[in-house]
């Protein structure tokens, strides 16, 4: 049995990384550290004006999860399962894409600072999800500033994500293609996913899976 003690759920907005983060901490009773995002006060003025309001969004996301991180991922917690629906160190996919190169230049010398004292998960669990998946699971959930997300964004967010975790080795990485499944309301495919995870071997530092 795999023995994990920082398991990281990881996934483009509405690839459903948080409810399957919930689900899986509550099957092994860990204790879940889920992404703060709604105190960001800069975010839903960012999806309304991206480029006038990506820097203020993005230094606060910095700092919040960078705050999170060390108040959450003490040494001495670590004597129990923990499963996050974030790593610390997707904050820079943002800031490659909405920052412009002055920008992004002052955000590296912090980030820079900040990701080598960040921790890194036992395991990383990256959903890939369709575009139409994508925005079908973000249009269900209603939060009203989401609504604004063009697909346009959605396609440049998630060809970011895939460049950043095809090249990412800082942890195993087991990739679920959940575009045309439901881990949500069908037993069966969290049922799998759990026994890849929990029980199974994984062979090498990257895997590959798809729920039937």
């Amino acid at each position: 049995m795999n023995s994990y003690q920082y398991i990281a759920i990881e996934g483009v907005i509405g690839a459903g990384k948080t409810s399957l983060a919930e689900l899986l901490a509550k099957r092994h009773q860990a204790r879940i550290v889920l992404e703060e995002f709604e105190d960001n006060p800069f975010l839903p003025k960012f999806y309304e004006n991206r480029e006038r309001y990506a820097f203020q969004t993005q230094l606060s996301f910095l700092a919040s999860r960078f705050q999170q991180q060390q108040r959450q991922f003490t040494r001495d917690l670590f004597q129990e399962l923990i499963i996050s629906d974030y790593i610390f160190d997707k904050d820079r996919i943002f800031a490659r894409l909405n920052l412009s190169d002055d920008e992004l230049a002052l955000y590296d010398r912090i980030y820079g600072i900040m990701s080598g004292i960040a921790p890194k998960p036992d395991l990383l669990v990256f959903i890939q999800c369709s575009i139409d998946r994508l925005m079908e699971n973000i249009a269900k959930r209603g939060r009203s500033y989401e609504q604004q997300i063009s697909r346009e964004y959605l396609e440049e967010l998630n060809d970011a994500y895939n460049h950043f975790f095809h090249h990412y080795d800082k942890s195993p990485i087991l990739i679920i293609n959940a575009s045309e499944i439901d881990f949500v309301n069908n037993k069966a495919h969290l049922d799998y996913i759990e026994s890849t995870i929990f029980k199974e071997p994984l062979r090498g530092s990257r895997t590959y899976i798809t729920p039937r």
